[in-house]
């Protein structure tokens, strides 16, 4: 899918409201959710959140921030470390101080699907892990990344971000996009054996901004390459 943001019309539509796995794009609505907690005063930047051993266990080896049980990391570190890291342990974390449970984050994210409109989107876990009630659509990410630009466009430069560093150990942003176009500053990458590799990338050229969305790549430089392609097509058209 691609979306203009600027004018919201959908430019592009391939199966938008398909039902998909997402992957670590379900990041993008913990990541809201966090902002969600900022904006309230339930959480602060430079506080500290004592890290849950389930954040560990949840954790795949390419998906860490490289957290210990029972560490205490700030909140800032720890949304660096979920957005630029693509970090399950600093998600986890997030989730269980935000909400006390994984399982009550979970509830708070379905209710801001709905409240969003996201109608093919339920949430099943913070962080992507695949199950059979995790599901979302092109046309729905398209919504919350555009809630992200406009609700929080303070925390949006988050996503830019090309590497993060955390007890002296630097990790890169998956996202190519930042390297391959100087107007892309967005917004995050997806991948399990079962969803493929997947991307929401957004570009601001000549003041126009557009999302694009896509799900199933066979490789991660298919995914890169088609989404510039999704860009460069909604610019020049």
């Amino acid at each position: 899918l691609l979306y203009d943001y600027t004018s919201k019309q959908i430019l592009v539509d391939q199966n938008g409201d398909a039902r998909m796995e997402p992957a670590s794009l379900t990041k993008l609505m913990t990541a809201y959710l966090a902002f969600d907690a900022l904006k309230y005063g339930t959480l602060s930047l430079k506080q500290k959140l004592n890290v849950p051993a389930a954040a560990l266990r949840s954790s795949s080896e390419e998906s860490r921030m490289l957290l210990k049980a029972g560490q205490s990391v700030t909140v800032d570190d720890l949304l660096h470390g979920m957005i630029v890291d693509s970090g399950n342990d600093a998600a986890i974390t997030l989730a269980v101080n935000i909400a006390g449970s994984e399982a009550g984050f979970v509830d708070m994210m379905n209710q801001e699907a709905k409240r969003m409109g996201m109608n093919n989107t339920h949430f099943a876990n913070p962080v992507g892990l695949p199950d059979a009630e995790h599901y979302t659509s092109a046309s729905d990410l398209a919504v919350l990344a555009s809630a992200i630009l406009n609700d929080y466009p303070q925390y949006y430069p988050l996503f830019s971000q090309r590497s993060y560093t955390f007890n002296n150990i630097v990790q890169g942003n998956r996202n190519r996009l930042l390297w391959m176009d100087p107007y892309v500053d967005g917004i995050k990458t997806g991948h399990t054996e079962s969803a493929g590799f997947c991307l929401v990338g957004s570009a601001l050229r000549d003041n126009r901004r557009l999302i694009s969305v896509l799900f199933g790549a066979d490789t991660d430089r298919l995914r890169f390459s088609e989404s510039q392609s999704l860009l460069n097509f909604g610019f020049k058209s």
